[in-house]
C-alpha cells in the first residue's frame, strides 16, 4: 500500500511513532483534566461521613436504653432510711448499722414497740377514763360521811373554842348539798392519785427499763401516803394558821358571818392542793432514779423553781389578803430544797 502524506505534508512511519515519543497521547479527557475543577462545595468543608460510617464509631461505649434505666425499683423511706429494696451497695460505699441494732452499748427497753400517734392518744384517753372512775368512786364514797365531815372540820379550824365557834351560813339552796360534794371529792383525789400514778406508769411501760419499772411501782403506795400527809398536814398546820389570820384582820371592824360554801371552798381547794404538793419529792426522786435530771442540776436552777413555784401558789390558791399562796409557796420551797438535801446526804448528784 502507498503511503499518504499527513496533513503537514511530512510522512509519518509507524516506527518512528513507537520509538520516539516524546509525549503519550493524550485524549480528550486527559485535556479535560488539566481544566481546573470548579467544586459545588467550599473547599475548607469538613469531609462527609457516610451513613455506614456514622451509625457507630468503632470506640464508642453502649447507650443505655430506657428499659435498661428503668431496672432499679424506686427507692422507699420511712423517714430514718431506705427499707424496702433500693439500689444494691456497691464494694466501697460505707456501711451504716440499722436503727435497731445496738450500736456502743444502746440498747432499746425489752418491750419497746412504735405504734402510731392514733393508737397512744387513745390509749391515753382510756387510761384517764379509768382514773375519773376511780375517783368518781371514790367521791360517791365520801358523800356517806359527807355532813359528819363537814360538822366535824368546821369546829376544829376555827381558832376558838368549841362552844364559840361561828355557825355556818347558808345563802342559797343548793350550797349544802355542793359543798358535800366537794368535800367528798377530797376522798376522790386521794383515791385517785395513786390510779394516775399507776395508770402513768402502764401507758410508758412499754418504753422504761427494768429498772425504772421497779421504780415507778415503789412509787405508787407512796404516793397514796405523800397525799396523805398533804391533807394532814393542811388540815393541822395550814388552815388553823390560816383562819386565825382571817379573824385578826377583821376582828373589831364588823362581826363575821362565814358562808358554808366559801369556806369550804378554801379549805378543799388548799387541802386538795397539798395533797398534790406533796408529791413533789416523789417527782424529784423518779427523775434522779430515772436520769432525767440530776440533784446539781436542780440545785443550780433552784430560783426557777422558787419562781414557778409561787406563781402556781398564786394561780391555785389565790384569796384577797394573799396568805394562802404565801402559805402554799413557802410548803412547796421547804419540800424541794428537803428533797435535795437529802439526795446530797446520801450522796446522789
Amino acid at each position: 500500500m502507498s503511503e499518504e502524506p499527513s496533513e503537514e505534508g511530512e510522512l509519518e512511519t509507524p516506527a518512528e511513532s513507537r520509538e520516539t515519543p516524546d509525549e503519550p497521547p493524550r485524549s480528550e479527557t486527559d485535556a479535560n483534566a488539566d481544566e481546573p475543577i470548579e467544586a459545588d462545595e467550599p473547599a475548607d468543608a469538613e469531609p462527609t461521613t457516610t451513613d455506614d460510617a456514622a451509625d457507630e464509631p468503632a470506640d464508642a461505649e453502649p447507650t443505655t436504653t430506657d428499659d435498661a434505666a428503668g431496672e432499679d425499683p424506686p427507692l422507699e423511706t420511712d423517714g430514718e432510711g431506705v427499707v424496702g429494696g433500693g439500689h444494691e451497695p456497691e464494694p466501697g460505699d460505707p456501711e451504716f448499722p440499722d436503727p435497731d441494732d445496738d450500736v456502743g452499748g444502746i440498747s432499746t427497753p425489752p418491750d419497746d414497740q412504735e405504734m402510731p400517734l392514733a393508737d397512744h392518744i387513745e390509749e391515753m384517753v382510756l387510761r384517764f377514763a379509768v382514773v375519773l372512775l376511780f375517783a368518781s368512786a371514790g367521791t360517791a364514797i365520801g358523800l356517806l360521811f359527807a355532813s359528819q365531815a363537814i360538822e366535824h372540820i368546821w369546829l376544829n379550824v376555827f381558832p376558838y373554842e368549841i362552844d364559840q365557834v361561828p355557825p355556818p351560813h347558808v345563802y342559797h339552796p343548793l350550797e349544802l348539798w355542793l359543798t358535800r360534794i366537794k368535800l367528798s371529792a377530797l376522798l376522790g383525789i386521794l383515791i385517785g392519785l395513786p390510779v394516775f400514778v399507776y395508770q402513768c406508769y402502764l401507758f410508758m411501760r412499754p418504753g422504761l427499763y427494768p429498772n425504772e419499772r421497779k421504780y415507778y411501782l415503789a412509787a405508787v403506795p407512796t404516793s397514796v401516803v405523800l397525799a396523805g400527809v398533804g391533807m394532814l398536814f393542811s388540815y393541822v398546820l395550814v388552815l388553823p394558821i390560816l383562819f386565825q389570820y382571817f379573824t385578826f384582820y377583821a376582828e373589831g371592824s364588823a362581826g363575821i358571818a362565814y358562808a358554808l360554801g366559801e369556806t369550804f371552798d378554801m379549805i378543799i381547794t388548799l387541802t386538795g392542793l397539798l395533797a398534790v404538793v406533796f408529791q413533789i419529792p416523789l417527782f424529784i426522786m423518779l427523775a434522779i432514779m430515772m436520769g432525767v435530771t440530776t440533784r446539781r442540776w436542780l440545785a443550780d436552777k433552784r430560783l426557777y423553781f422558787w419562781a414557778g413555784f409561787l406563781g402556781l401558789s398564786f394561780m391555785f390558791a389565790f384569796d384577797p389578803t394573799g396568805m394562802a399562796p404565801i402559805l402554799v409557796a413557802i410548803t412547796m420551797i421547804c419540800l424541794f430544797e428537803g428533797t435535795l438535801l437529802i439526795l446530797k446526804w446520801v450522796g446522789r448528784e
